[in-house]
């Protein structure tokens, strides 16, 4: 995709440092490239719509820091892939959301302030060396496969869309993250020190993705019981590590509210860098 960015010929490059010209960008209509477009949310589903798009969204962004950092090329390309899949369920979910109070994904995305976001902590979490970000992906790719595979059976047309396409992509994150835990695991004494350590660390930050409230309860039939996840999930993970020769990881739940609005020390970090551009530049658009 190609943007024409204009900038006035007139302007002093040298001059002030708030003096930038005039620079706009292209606007390009993708919405109806996005799935189940074209329906409006109610806002019971848009809130839910909005805690699933927050969750991909923080995770893409978190995930974009690897690029040219991972520990391998291919790496670089499978994160890169991973992180943009993820930027596609945020854009499709946030703009199916956004339809219930005619605001946009990038409305959703850069201006609302910490406490209007509903991802979990899970995402919140810092990359920290690969290992950290490996167990955090195995993780949640492991929540969101049961989690899309269930809303194909949604009553609601467009989350059975979005569904659809996502689970096919969060199958593929989660077989990576997964072969990526096996290699921790049988490589050197270090990796698989450090891989136990990494998925004891991320461990508090699960029981949230399963918890049920008065949102989900009354979307029934809409969307499934977070709890009703729970035990697919946590097959999942038993069988990776087991094959692994690891243990469930044995660790206190945090207490994470995300998906109140209330989030951990590390999220403010994260919009900043976040929605930095487009509120220093308020106007441009992509």
């Amino acid at each position: 995709m190609s943007h024409d960015v204009e900038l006035d010929p007139h302007a002093d490059p040298h001059g002030d440092l708030h003096g930038h010209g005039d620079v706009s960008v292209d606007e390009l209509r993708l919405a109806d490239e996005l799935p189940g477009s074209g329906t409006t949310a109610t806002p019971d589903i848009a809130e839910y719509a909005m805690r699933l798009g927050d969750d991909a969204l923080i995770l893409s962004q978190q995930l974009g820091w690897w690029v040219a950092k991972g520990p391998e090329l291919e790496e670089d390309l499978a994160l890169s892939n991973i992180a943009l899949d993820l930027l596609g369920h945020a854009r499709a979910l946030l703009h199916f959301a956004g339809t219930a109070s005619g605001r946009s994904e990038d409305d959703l995305a850069f201006w609302r302030d910490e406490h209007e976001f509903r991802n979990c902590w899970l995402v919140e979490q810092r990359n920290g060396h690969y290992g950290d970000t490996i167990a955090r992906q195995f993780l949640f790719s492991a929540y969101q496969a049961e989690l899309y595979r269930e809303l194909q059976q949604s009553t609601d047309p467009t989350l059975r869309a979005i569904a659809g396409k996502a689970e096919r992509e969060v199958r593929y994150h989660l077989d990576h993250s997964a072969q990526w835990i096996l290699r921790f695991a049988g490589g050197t004494d270090e990796s698989r020190r450090r891989i136990i350590i990494s998925l004891r660390d991320v461990w508090p930050y699960v029981d949230e993705l399963f918890v049920d409230d008065e949102l989900t309860e009354r979307l029934t039939g809409a969307v499934p019981r977070p709890s009703s996840l729970r035990a697919g999930f946590d097959r999942t993970v038993s069988t990776v590590l087991s094959e692994a020769a690891l243990e469930i990881p044995q660790a206190q739940p945090a207490w994470a509210q995300g998906r109140s609005g209330i989030h951990s020390t590390l999220m403010g970090h994260l919009l900043t860098e976040l929605q930095w551009l487009p509120r220093r530049h308020p106007g441009a658009s992509w």
